[in-house]
């Protein structure tokens, strides 16, 4: 009896991966399933996460590289920060100083714990940031353009015709005639 013991033993001990006892064997098994399924689910949340940030931050009207930028404006509170797209090989971390040298963020305290006092990002906020800082710029160039003197006898772009001023007829030249035979 002791030999049918011994054979079934070493029948499965031949099955077993290398390093496990036959009393963990059960463990192991289930412990490379539920490691086998986790990351499988990694792999499927990854998947999903990117496309569901983009949408949420405004994938769909702002490109990759906008989002970026809008980031970089938002953390850095300054209206030409931009990403640099494609990254310098010469930047950080192979070299050069690092994007944040000399400045300071938005709203951080900083210390052992440092302490960020950003506001979250809202749903599509970041086109509404967009959208309204460019809606500034567009009415402070309206205003500088309305402010600055113009020559006599011209126009600024965009302002209508007077009536005292009568437009000007374009030169036409005469369309060719085909030659006689």
């Amino acid at each position: 009896m002791s030999k049918n013991s011994a054979a079934a033993d070493t029948e499965a001990d031949k099955e077993l991966p290398q390093g496990t006892t036959p009393a963990f064997a059960r463990m192991h098994k289930w412990l490379k399933r539920f490691i086998i399924i986790c990351l499988f689910g990694l792999v499927i949340e990854g998947a999903f996460t990117v496309p569901v940030l983009a949408i949420w931050y405004g994938a769909p009207t702002l490109s990759l590289t906008e989002i970026c930028d809008e980031f970089m404006k938002v953390r850095w509170n300054d209206e030409k920060a931009e990403c640099k797209y494609p990254h310098p090989i010469e930047g950080p971390p192979f070299g050069g100083p690092g994007e944040g040298t000399g400045r300071n963020t938005a709203k951080t305290e900083w210390g052992v714990q440092p302490k960020s006092h950003l506001d979250r990002i809202g749903f599509r906020e970041l086109v509404r940031n967009k959208e309204e800082r460019e809606a500034r710029e567009k009415a402070a160039a309206q205003a500088k353009e309305q402010q600055s003197p113009t020559p006599s006898g011209t126009q600024p772009a965009g302002t209508p015709a007077t009536q005292s001023q009568k437009p000007v007829a374009q030169p036409t030249t005469p369309a060719p005639q085909p030659a006689a035979p």
